[in-house]
């Protein structure tokens, strides 16, 4: 069985949504007339117009302004990459739910959402900092 994943995606606008993941540094470009691929690492996400994810996927799709659906984490280097990074997405016009800061004294992240609710957080790990199990 292949190992590759891709994620699709609902948007109601996929230009729109290409230029935002395309200026907050996400390598976006459109494929065929209505839909757009994004690589982030070895991850493929497609991204479809509502009608027809709802299509092939034969369900409704999710609020999310009410509700989240899923979360998309995505490694960082340091700190600086991602407060960096979430200013990128403000100045987008994405969502920041969780400013950047530290947990459990090993991880720093924030958390955003795109401008379709998609929810995304950047984290970095400070392995030296981490429990010893």
């Amino acid at each position: 069985m292949s190992q590759e994943i891709w994620i699709n995606l609902p948007v109601k606008d996929v230009e729109r949504s290409t230029a935002f993941f395309n200026e907050i540094g996400f390598h976006a470009v459109s494929v065929g007339n209505e839909r757009s691929k994004l690589v982030i690492g070895q991850t493929t996400i497609l991204l479809f117009p509502d009608a027809a994810f709802e299509k092939f996927t034969g369900s409704t799709i999710a609020d999310t302004s009410h509700s989240a659906e899923v979360i998309f984490s995505i490694g960082a280097n340091s700190r600086e990459e991602v407060d960096a990074f979430i200013q990128k997405v403000e100045f987008a016009g994405g969502n920041i739910f969780g400013k950047p800061g530290e947990v459990d004294g090993w991880m720093y992240g924030a958390g955003f959402a795109d401008l379709d609710g998609h929810r995304w957080n950047l984290l970095y790990i400070d392995e030296s900092k981490m429990p010893k199990r």
